[in-house]
């Protein structure tokens, strides 16, 4: 019930910051095209992706809590991931866009209205800084919400810079501030966006997360009844799940002395190292000198 009831609360927050965002969007393409302002009018671009990757990421989190079926055995948590990859994927895209716009605004500059800009720029800020405070429980835990919760933060220091350039045109008529502004923020934003796409990229590629595999070893050889562990796979469904399998050595016994044995070592995997979901195929002597890591030729046809 308790999970149930933190499902409904993300679904409900990223509905409000939805909404937050296309009153944004719409406010930053308004003005930023009354006031002249290219790092406005980019930051509504920027804006528009943000509420369809808020969307798309609202969808992904209701089909990850759909169970597993005859079709997906481990589930549809990967849809969270694969839309936390390509919203990073398109914020990218986005910042890098929005520096070449600026950087033919550096070459020819444009008159803007900074009393404007600003006006609009505090009104994006703080409704970012909402936006940012109804996500920022669920971005500890979750990628999916934690790319979406970095959308909403670029957007939230978008909105500092361009407060900070419309200040500094209304006072100094410094009309180049405003692109330097756009390229400094695209810049923060790629950085931060980079974690995301290379953490995201190595779960879909099925890369092994990072866990000590010669601990486990030593570990599971302490149980009586296992003499050699090799042939050892681990991947992640998402950045909570964590699947492991592994060919066990074990004296030959019946498959009812077998048992105390495998939930042994299936404690020893979840409780010590966070390991999900468990398959063990237990063997006498086949493979008992390969290492842990099979590495002998193509492991999979």
């Amino acid at each position: 019930m308790e999970n149930n009831n933190h499902q409904e609360v993300g679904g409900n927050r990223f509905f409000w910051v939805t909404i937050l965002n296309i009153v944004i969007t719409i406010a930053e393409f308004v003005g930023g095209f009354l006031a002249g302002s290219l790092s406005l009018i980019s930051d509504g671009f920027h804006n528009l992706g943000d509420s369809l990757s808020i969307v798309f990421s609202y969808i992904a989190s209701r089909i990850s809590r759909r169970r597993q079926n005859a079709r997906n055995t481990f589930g549809y948590k990967r849809a969270e991931i694969i839309t936390a990859f390509l919203n990073s994927i398109v914020l990218g895209i986005i910042c890098t866009v929005l520096m070449i716009e600026a950087i033919k605004r550096i070459s020819n500059p444009q008159p803007i209205n900074g009393d404007l800009m600003l006006i609009i720029a505090i009104i994006g800020l703080v409704a970012n800084l909402l936006s940012a405070f109804l996500l920022n429980a669920g971005s500890k835990s979750n990628l999916n919400m934690r790319a979406t919760y970095l959308h909403i933060m670029s957007d939230a220091l978008s909105s500092i810079a361009i407060i900070i350039g419309g200040i500094l045109i209304d006072l100094f008529n410094w009309t180049l501030v405003d692109p330097i502004v756009t390229i400094l923020v695209a810049l923060y934003i790629i950085w931060e966006a980079i974690p995301i796409v290379r953490q995201t990229f190595r779960i879909l590629m099925q890369g092994a997360p990072t866990i000590d595999y010669e601990a486990i070893k030593r570990d599971l050889l302490q149980i009586d009844g296992v003499f050699s562990v090799h042939h050892v796979h681990a991947w992640s469904i998402d950045e909570n799940n964590i699947i492991f399998s592994a060919h066990v050595n074990m004296h030959d016994m019946k498959i009812s002395q077998a048992q105390p044995i495998y939930l042994e070592i299936t404690k020893i995997l979840k409780n010590k190292y966070h390991i999900c979901h468990v398959t063990i195929q237990a063997e006498t002597t086949r493979g008992e000198d390969e290492d842990i890591i099979y590495d002998r030729g193509n492991d999979i046809p």
